[in-house]
């Protein structure tokens, strides 16, 4: 599904417009990835959590010439899902 399919599907049950529909899921997506860059976890109960995870420096090896190469630390985000979108998916 793409961005544009999930703010139909969220006009079509809600009722909204798609340009309020855009707005809202625009604004949530803005809402997460700004707690995120914070170190910010944010649970939707029932759905799942967003968090960071800092991944340690590790030494990796190019596919094409073998050679080792550094790859440095870095934050990602992590998703952990939740007992209901468990249950809903299974």
């Amino acid at each position: 599904m793409t961005k544009q399919a999930l703010i139909d599907q969220v006009a079509k049950k809600t009722g909204l417009a798609k340009t309020q529909a855009k707005k809202s899921l625009d604004a949530i997506l803005e809402t997460i990835t700004s707690a995120l860059k914070k170190g910010d976890s944010l649970t939707l109960t029932g759905f799942g959590t967003f968090k960071t995870y800092k991944r340690q420096a590790r030494t990796g090896r190019n596919p094409q010439t073998g050679a080792s190469i550094r790859i440095p630390a870095a934050t990602v985000p992590k998703f952990k899902a939740g007992k209901a979108l468990k249950a809903a998916v299974k």
